[in-house]
């Protein structure tokens, strides 16, 4: 029998496979490039690769009461952004997406390290955990379980946005 922990364990297994297909042989220029480069518009899939791990990352981590591993790791430092170490992305301007620069080679290791670090948290479930209510953070009365899935729709969302650019500009 499948346990909860486990289907969920499995369904993060495969965004982090996303992240490492979507970046992979992509240099800093094609991760910097956003759809419309000439209005500026649309977040690159640097971007959303490094916001859909801050989510995930910053999510998890308060669900289950523990420090970021971009914090706690030190991938704050490594990225080096001009950013609050507590950002992940929401309401970004035109100019704090630019400021998102990157190299494959970091959001894969950080994404590495955010998934140890939710399949870590993920083991210590059982189905009577994804009922608890969480603090009110980001709505009052919503389960871990709740959140969890969530978090994987975001992340999916986000990486299937970054996979389209990937195929639109033929990279």
């Amino acid at each position: 029998m499948t346990t909860s922990a486990e289907l969920l364990t499995d369904h993060f297994g495969r965004v982090d496979e996303l992240v490492h297909d979507v970046t992979a042989g992509l240099s800093d220029a094609d991760l910097a490039r956003r759809p419309d480069a000439a209005a500026g518009a649309g977040n690159p899939i640097g971007w959303l690769v490094w916001h859909l791990l801050r989510v995930q990352d910053d999510h998890v981590a308060e669900a289950f009461g523990t420090g970021q591993v971009w914090t706690d790791d030190g991938w704050a430092g490594r990225f080096g952004l001009d950013l609050d170490p507590g950002d992940t992305g929401f309401g970004h301007s035109d100019q704090q997406v630019d400021a998102v620069r990157t190299t494959a080679d970091l959001l894969v290791g950080y994404g590495e390290a955010v998934h140890a670090r939710t399949v870590s948290h993920l083991g210590t479930l059982t189905d009577d955990d994804l009922s608890r209510i969480l603090p009110p953070t980001h709505g009052a009365g919503v389960s871990l379980g709740e959140r969890l899935v969530s978090v994987l729709g975001d992340d999916l969302q986000h990486a299937g946005q970054a996979a389209y650019l990937r195929g639109l500009f033929g990279i």
